[in-house]
């Protein structure tokens, strides 16, 4: 949680370059680390269920491409990547509009953009919290543990920009920024979690690595597209909230659109399961 404000301490005393410098040693650091690394091989065995893999292909295009067959006939994991796919892809300009908005628009200086961060990390920590107390309820009311999380997570970057068009002082950015990422982060970390579980109960163990990498690649994948974007965007334009505020509508509206998709491949699964 304090990692933000210590990084932007940091930032004040090293300066651009001296981070730059910094970046440098961390990634030769963890390079080194990782070729000093060994991994083991266990022999792969036939699945125990229904699906099985080809016993006679080994190679690894072809587990790729059986697992690509398995999300193909999982009409909820499909639609899912549909709806992280949009969502990693606008969420960028959040990660990217923040600090250059507030820096450079608002003219606020360092403090607030680590504050905000401050908030998104507790709001991650308050949810992986509350999610470990509760007593779990299996795939009771999935529907609504996957929809609420993305409604509010849509909201919340609406509001944000909301609040970088109106006149605040650096404090009261710092305030109520630090509370909407807050929430933000928090149903992020509900439909994370909840999405992952629901994965590790309905993936065969056999294909669960497959699936959960290959839906990590395509998420990951969007990220530098939209990087690029709302950099030049956001260079282009000097009401950066208004970015985040027409994000917010289209999110809302994708969201919209997947709800009655969604929920019916969600009863669909279950009755199956069932």
């Amino acid at each position: 949680m304090l990692s933000p404000a210590l990084g932007v301490g940091l930032y004040s005393l090293v300066g651009f370059s001296g981070f730059i410098i910094l970046e440098i040693i961390a990634t030769l650091a963890s390079f080194s680390i990782m070729l000093t690394m060994r991994f083991h091989y266990p022999s792969t065995n036939q699945l125990t269920d229904s699906r099985r893999m080809p016993a006679t292909s080994h190679s690894q295009f072809a587990t790729f491409r059986f697992g690509l067959n398995y999300m193909q006939s999982r009409t909820m994991i499909k639609i899912t990547i549909l709806l992280s796919v949009i969502l990693n892809f606008l969420y960028t300009a959040v990660t990217i509009g923040i600090p250059y908005i507030l820096k450079d628009q608002l003219h606020t200086g360092n403090g607030p953009v680590g504050l905000l961060e401050t908030g998104s990390a507790i709001g991650m920590l308050l949810g992986s919290l509350l999610l470990t107390l509760l007593p779990s309820t299996g795939q009771k009311h999935l529907f609504s543990k996957l929809i609420i999380p993305v409604l509010v997570l849509d909201s919340q970057i609406f509001l944000l920009g909301v609040l970088f068009m109106t006149a605040q002082s650096p404090a009261g950015y710092a305030l109520l920024g630090s509370l909407i990422m807050g929430i933000l982060a928090f149903a992020l970390v509900i439909l994370n979690i909840t999405f992952q579980v629901y994965l590790q109960q309905t993936v065969p163990t056999k294909l669960l690595g497959r699936v959960v990498a290959t839906l990590t690649t395509v998420n990951s994948s969007i990220m530098p597209i939209g990087t690029l974007l709302f950099t030049l965007i956001f260079q282009s334009t000097t009401r950066g909230g208004l970015i985040l505020i027409i994000n917010g509508i289209l999110l809302l509206g994708y969201t919209a659109l997947l709800w009655q998709p969604l929920h019916r491949a969600i009863r669909s699964e279950q009755s199956n399961q069932s």
